[in-house]
């Protein structure tokens, strides 16, 4: 059973520069961590995602970090509310993760930790777009329902290993996922929930996407699962 209405172990409010723009995100480290997960979130939601919440959940509880973000400031997202434009700006989204990652590692906390991306819907090409453009940060990218076909411009040299989780009745963006899957060139997988739609709302189906994900992450950021 999913457990959207739980209240998030949040961690600590922090602000993120990037190119000028301070964006406001959650940072939660638990002891002995090895890897750090950003959360890039797309089609108007937020670092308050309870569904990217209840993945990082569960993800803080396999022994890594997260960085849930707010790719959009407050002023940004009013103007999306009314036009829901800035959602599909791809190259705007794609430079928040970007500066995301590069604050990662700067940061005496994170900074040691290998770097893993969680996009969801249009995060997911920004997730794709920043590890293209930080080869030798982001180590691991998970795609929740992503449109990772609008990162197609680099698809074929994004170099981290990368795992695309669709929900079977998501049609369309299961067909677009199997497409760029195929571009790309390093390890891959293509996970389909069998009768789960776009949002996973469906009883244990969002459970599934949290463990397919927590398994990535452990296997490519972690010693243990190297």
């Amino acid at each position: 059973m999913n457990r959207l209405g739980e209240q998030p172990d949040v961690g600590d409010l922090v602000r993120v520069s990037v190119d000028g723009t301070a964006v406001e995100a959650n940072l939660s480290v638990p002891e002995e961590a090895e890897g750090v997960v950003l959360f890039a979130h797309g089609t108007g939601s937020s670092r308050h995602s309870p569904r990217n919440n209840f993945v990082g959940r569960e993800l803080r509880q396999g022994g890594l970090a997260t960085l849930l973000i707010d790719l959009l400031t407050p002023q940004e997202k009013e103007v999306d509310r009314r036009t829901r434009r800035i959602r599909f700006d791809i190259d705007r989204l794609a430079s928040r993760v970007t500066g995301a990652v590069d604050w990662l590692h700067e940061q005496p906390k994170t900074g040691e930790l290998h770097v893993g991306v969680f996009g969801s819907s249009t995060g997911a090409a920004g997730a794709l777009i920043a590890a293209f453009r930080r080869p030798d940060v982001v180590e691991a990218v998970v795609s929740r329902g992503g449109r990772v076909d609008m990162a197609e411009a680099v698809l074929d040299q994004v170099e981290a290993p990368s795992l695309f989780i669709v929900g079977g009745n998501d049609t369309q963006v299961l067909d677009l996922n199997r497409q760029a899957l195929a571009q790309l060139e390093t390890e891959k997988k293509l996970e389909v929930i069998a009768g789960a739609g776009h949002l996973f709302e469906e009883p244990g189906a969002l459970d599934q996407v949290a463990r397919l994900a927590c398994e990535w992450f452990q296997r490519h950021l972690t010693a243990q699962g190297g």
